[in-house]
């Protein structure tokens, strides 16, 4: 989703063709690298945008010596489609790094509502540890009394960090800092 996503947001900005936009995911840090996206997963998340109508070849780009580029631009259905999708991004990520993408899209949808979306997620987690923390005091046999313990240690830690860090960015966001 975020592949589809970042492609979408990029023609809302202007025309552009897959090999492109590779470049500019390269540059001045391997973004598409780290993420794992070659050329063809790019090529291929455009063709199925194209064939879902949300985006549309516009032009051929011919020179001599070099492939052809067909350059895409984004369809009214694409321009409705892009902020569900990012909605929906933030309604599934699990984990603020799942995000980014939306984030850095935040400019296509209504923040209100993102804002609304973080705040039942941060509920969820809220409520769900709580739960969790009640078993804190279960008995447990001896040889198991270590285990116990670290993972208490590394999920108290981890959900804390995850709460902060969710509270923090709802904070930025209704500030307009992000």
């Amino acid at each position: 989703m975020s592949i589809r996503i970042f492609i979408l947001s990029k023609l809302m900005e202007d025309n552009n063709y897959p090999y492109k936009l590779k470049k500019q995911l390269s540059e001045p840090i391997p973004l598409d690298e780290l993420g794992g996206l070659t050329e063809s997963k790019l090529y291929y998340h455009f063709d199925s945008l194209a064939k879902k109508g949300l985006i549309e070849p516009v032009e051929i780009i011919k020179e001599e010596h070099r492939p052809d580029k067909q350059v895409f631009a984004i369809t009214s259905k694409g321009r409705e489609e892009l902020p569900k999708l990012i909605y929906k991004l933030f309604e599934k990520a699990d984990v603020i790094t799942d995000m980014v993408v939306g984030l850095a899209n935040l400019k296509y949808v209504e923040t209100d509502k993102v804002v609304e979306i973080l705040e039942k997620k941060l509920i969820t987690i809220k409520a769900g540890w709580e739960k969790i923390s009640q078993f804190d005091h279960v008995q447990t046999y001896k040889d198991s009394e270590k285990i116990r313990e670290f993972l208490n240690s590394y999920f108290s830690t981890k959900t804390e960090h995850t709460i902060y860090w969710l509270e923090e960015l709802i904070m930025r966001i209704k500030q307009g800092e992000i």
